[in-house]
């Protein structure tokens, strides 16, 4: 395959077999973007879980201290008298039955939906359209809440969920390219705490977190000092 320009100038003096302190892999990211667009600040993280045990498995949300960069679209679906709260604090979609039935209609156009406790019953007729997209509200994720108003403020403010795949590995944006390098190794500190906070109790194996790459949307994945990271 001929490589482009671009890809030359990524890989120039880039060494795929070094472990990179987290600064210098974000400046070397920063360096190397030739996109016109502003790239997302992917992390990976190889867990030593054994990923078909469930409950090995593990899920969580966190509040990036710096944003994601990225706009979301936040629905939710609760009773009337919480509708406003939704609204008040920036919850582009809101309503009950009528924004379930537009639901089962494959009509969705949110990012995030969050909802009542009392609504979730209604819900359940959606669940094996919104389960697939990864779009069910989970108490264990915060989007089944009374607390409308915090949710929707959460959700907008940088709060972003992660799990691990199959193969054990926990796939997260943590930023924008255009963010400061600070910024972006702040957003990538608080991630790694909130995963090694974690740990299943029933994990009994060697070391919990293997390795951890970043990369941009378009670069290539360079693997970082995790120590550095506690």
């Amino acid at each position: 395959m001929k490589i482009s320009k671009n890809r030359k100038k990524i890989l120039e003096n880039l060494d795929s077999a070094k472990i990179y302190e987290p600064m210098d892999a974000i400046k070397l990211l920063k360096e190397k973007t030739f996109v016109k667009f502003d790239e997302t600040i992917d992390v990976s993280i190889n867990l030593g879980i054994d990923a078909s045990k469930t409950d090995q498995n593990i899920k969580g949300v966190i509040n990036l201290p710096k944003g994601t960069g990225k706009k979301i679209v936040v629905a939710v679906i609760t009773t009337e008298d919480k509708q406003n709260d939704a609204k008040d604090n920036g919850a582009d979609l809101f309503g009950g039955a009528e924004l379930i039935d537009s639901i089962s209609s494959n009509k969705i156009e949110f990012d995030l939906l969050i909802a009542s406790p009392d609504m979730m019953p209604a819900l359940g007729k959606v669940a094996k359209i919104l389960g697939p997209k990864g779009l069910m509200p989970n108490p264990k994720l915060g989007t089944v809440t009374n607390d409308i108003a915090k949710a929707v403020k959460d959700a907008k403010s940088g709060q972003i969920k992660y799990k691990n795949d199959k193969a054990g590995i926990i796939h997260a944006g943590i930023g924008k390219i255009s963010f400061s390098e600070d910024n972006i190794l702040e957003n990538l500190k608080t991630l790694y705490s909130s995963i090694v906070k974690s740990k299943p109790d029933t994990y009994k194996g060697g070391t919990f977190i293997k390795k951890v790459t970043i990369a941009s949307t378009m670069g290539i994945g360079l693997q970082i000092n995790q120590t550095s990271l506690r």
